[in-house]
């Protein structure tokens, strides 16, 4: 049973950095696409980054987070996925969502391409 629990979410200021991290267990990591989405109040969960360990880390990101936000992954013997977020804006409130697929797909930003979540972890920037 794969299992991803969030953490590092909190109160920051604008232009603050934040690192989200993603303990996964009961995966083979190394084969897994793991993604990270967000959610903020009353819209729909959204795409933010995925990373694919092909050959060498593959990674790819929303037009909101490029440039800004970096996508990482450990080895398979610490299975952590991080999302280094950098310049926060208000806009980027929201809780965010580690997710892990087994199988490849081309829309690794759909959230319906993903088996497993984690229970989310909040991220308020306040202006």
């Amino acid at each position: 049973q794969v299992r991803l629990v969030e953490s590092g979410g909190r109160l920051v200021q604008a232009g603050d950095s934040l690192r989200l991290s993603c303990a996964a267990s009961g995966l083979i990591f190394d084969t897994y696409r793991m993604g990270w989405f967000r959610q903020a109040p009353g819209k729909e969960r959204e795409f933010v980054a995925a990373i694919i360990r092909g050959n060498g880390n593959v990674t790819y990101y929303s037009d909101t987070a490029k440039g800004r936000f970096t996508i990482s992954r450990e080895n398979a013997q610490n299975t952590v996925v991080y999302l280094q977020m950098n310049s926060l804006k208000p806009a980027d409130t929201a809780v965010y969502y580690c997710a892990a697929a087994q199988y490849y797909s081309r829309n690794y930003h759909l959230t319906n391409q993903y088996d497993s979540w984690g229970q989310g972890t909040q991220v308020t920037v306040s202006s």
